[in-house]
């Protein structure tokens, strides 16, 4: 009787080991994917004006022009529960991710390559997703979106048509 009692306490501290070293293994797997996703590339400040900025995935300040449709700035990713995706379920983000749609129906922006994304393995997004859950929360909200004709009140990278930018000319210096 009592061998029988340790060999059930060792399985199930085995099984629990198991379960923390699979969770650590799918939050790993999140981060490769979101590094190399680029995520961090449009989702973090500083990343398009060369600055550092500590907010990993809080949110752009640099908004995404497209001529006719709007500026687009990229959300904060982290798990606060104002300004990112903290009240967000598990599945609304992977529907964001490989869907395109927020939790209120609205589409994300055309630059958002969830098209892309959409090919990914359940199990990849969902380590996407446990990798979110465990950043620090940041509080940013970022502004917009901007319709056609609305003034942005951040620095916007634009597409622009060929013949509009052979006649750019940057500001002096």
């Amino acid at each position: 009787m009592r061998m029988a009692a340790w060999a059930a306490i060792a399985a199930v501290c085995l099984f629990v080991a198991a379960a923390a070293h699979a969770a650590t293994d799918q939050v790993a797997r999140g981060r490769y994917l979101v590094e190399f996703g680029g995520c961090n590339d449009c989702h973090t400040p500083g990343h398009f004006t060369g600055k550092h900025d500590p907010r990993t995935l809080g949110g752009s300040d640099v908004g995404f022009g497209i001529p006719g449709v709007g500026v687009f700035v990229a959300p904060n990713l982290t798990p606060d529960e104002l300004t990112g995706l903290g009240a967000w379920t598990d599945q609304q983000i992977a529907n964001a991710i490989t869907r395109g749609m927020r939790p209120d129906g609205r589409r994300l922006s055309p630059i958002m390559p969830w098209k892309g994304f959409a090919h990914l393995v359940p199990s990849d997004v969902m380590a996407i997703v446990a990798y979110l859950r465990t950043l620090k929360p940041v509080v940013h909200q970022v502004p917009g979106p901007f319709g056609p004709g609305q003034t942005p009140t951040v620095p916007v990278m634009a597409i622009v048509p060929p013949s509009l930018y052979a006649t750019f000319k940057p500001p002096p210096r």
